[in-house]
């Protein structure tokens, strides 16, 4: 009877041992899987974006955090009036969000603050503050996009430093998560 005791303790150990190894293993299976996940989820679909500074106010503020859809312009052309993520065109490593106000082809122009998109006046309900400054007729590029902050004393965007090319844009403006009370779609 003692030895069959003592084999029952040593079949136990064994089974606590392999129990243990099984749960590593099993974890260390869970955190590679979320991962590579998280790896495609950064990559093709989405991407949290940090909002620095007013130039986008009252639309999007400092500090608010948000989702950038990044798979919807692999199948669609991004469209005026839209807000996208884009790497500035003036080696700056962190990402801007504006407003596309001209895609390829248009003819923008500003005077007074007012800008003007193929000789019409654009509606701007968006728009918290204008500048008053001017700029002659420009054609948007070929593959490029015209944009500018809503809040346009505090934006440097295209009327500064010219067009952000098509390869240069990350995504669109999906959702604002954070802070929880201002949840909304931008």
């Amino acid at each position: 009877m003692r030895k069959n005791n003592k084999e029952i303790e040593n079949l136990k150990k064994k089974d606590i041992k392999k129990g243990k190894k099984s749960m590593i293993r099993e974890l260390l299976e869970t955190v590679i899987s979320a991962g590579i996940i998280a790896f495609i989820i950064i990559t093709f679909i989405g991407q949290v974006t940090v909002v620095r500074g007013a130039s986008m106010e009252p639309t999007l503020h400092d500090n608010e955090r948000l989702i950038a859809n990044k798979i919807s312009y692999r199948f669609e052309t991004p469209e005026r009036g839209e807000i996208i993520i884009f790497k500035p065109p003036i080696g700056i490593k962190r990402n801007y969000i504006k407003r596309i106000i001209g895609v390829p082809g248009d003819k923008i122009e500003i005077a007074n603050g007012e800008v003007y998109t193929n000789g019409e006046k654009l509606e701007e309900s968006y728009v918290k503050n204008r500048s008053y400054e001017n700029m002659p007729p420009t054609i948007v590029p070929d593959n490029s996009f015209f944009v500018l902050g809503d809040n346009r004393p505090n934006s440097s965007d295209s009327r500064y430093w010219g067009f952000v090319p098509r390869k240069n844009v990350v995504g669109r403006a999906w959702v604002v998560f954070w802070p929880l009370n201002r949840i909304r779609i931008p």
